[in-house]
């Protein structure tokens, strides 16, 4: 049975479907990045995906429009992020105990909105795979890596674009800035104020697309607690690749491709306890952050209130 495993279809099945599943991670890692460092964790990052997946499949459902679907869902993930940020830089409240009551927000009003607009689990035609021509047809490659839905192309898209502007911008330069030193970009004009708003908004955007990644282009369906803590695992992944996009892209394939093999090992009926296939993904990814733990600074802002003039 376990030789199932080793067969070329098999394994290409398992290598396109982490290739795809990482979607929602790199969407909603990628953001808390951005977040993280200037300075601020968020780990409301689930309850944004639920709300924004919520948005997504509901407009979408209603409308028959994927793309309102996904604006849907990147306002929600916005107007929540927006909420973030006035909570711990406006308010200076501490941020991880506001994330986990945004957490508690998101899961609830999810679950209640499911309950009173749809009342039951639906579905929609979700975004069609798009093949790359010519690429598709490569052999073992096109399979993997060139023939999925529009929004898993947008993910790989996003690390590239976030590397070059956390790193070859000056509002990249000022978001680290931000969250190294903020007292010394404050000297310099920067406002700490402003570009912590941006990116926990920004973060939020970013998370209420992963939401809708799931909702309307990878499962397409909405039901209760659909993420099921994806959103923690993301936050995790951030500091799994040192706060940097490469890092977060390796990270995310690593999970998205043991979650793969595990799905496979169920599907195959291989003689492994199911719940012990579920928790492989979980268990690599505790024992990735302790050895990567030490070999990486936070940013050394991150979680600290900023008053002026301190």
């Amino acid at each position: 049975m376990i030789s199932e495993l080793f067969t070329a279809q098999v394994l290409i099945g398992i290598l396109s479907s982490g290739f795809r599943l990482a979607t929602p991670y790199l969407y909603a890692a990628i953001g808390e990045t951005f977040s993280q460092r200037s300075g601020v964790l968020n780990l409301g990052v689930d309850g944004i995906m639920l709300m924004g997946a919520y948005a997504g499949f509901y407009v979408a459902f209603r409308t028959g429009n994927l793309l309102l679907g996904l604006l849907a869902a990147a306002v929600a993930g916005g107007l929540l992020g927006l909420a973030m940020a006035f909570i711990s830089v406006t308010l200076k409240a501490e941020q991880g105990i506001s994330g986990i009551g945004l957490y508690l927000f998101g899961l609830g009003m999810s679950d209640l909105l499911f309950q009173k607009t749809l009342g039951t689990v639906e579905t929609v035609k979700g975004f069609p795979k798009l093949d790359i021509p010519l690429l598709s047809g490569i052999p073992v490659l096109g399979p993997i890596f060139f023939q999925h839905n529009v929004l898993v192309y947008g993910a790989y898209a996003l690390v590239p674009l976030a590397w070059f502007i956390l790193n070859k911008t000056t509002l990249g330069l000022k978001i680290r800035a931000v969250g190294e030193n903020p007292q010394a970009a404050d000297s310099l004009g920067v406002s700490v104020a402003r570009v912590r708003y941006f990116t926990v908004t920004l973060g939020g955007v970013l998370s209420g697309v992963a939401g809708a990644s799931l909702s309307i282009a990878l499962l397409n369906v909405f039901q209760q607690n659909l993420t099921n803590s994806l959103g923690f695992i993301a936050v995790a992944l951030v500091y799994f690749g040192g706060w940097r996009p490469w890092g977060v892209l390796a990270g995310a394939l690593v999970f998205s491709m043991v979650n793969a093999l595990q799905i496979n090992v169920q599907v195959l009926g291989i003689p492994v306890p199911s719940d012990i296939a579920v928790m492989m993904p979980y268990l690599l990814t505790i024992l990735v952050l302790v050895l990567s733990v030490q070999r990486v600074r936070q940013p050394a802002a991150l979680t600290k209130v900023y008053e002026r003039g301190e």
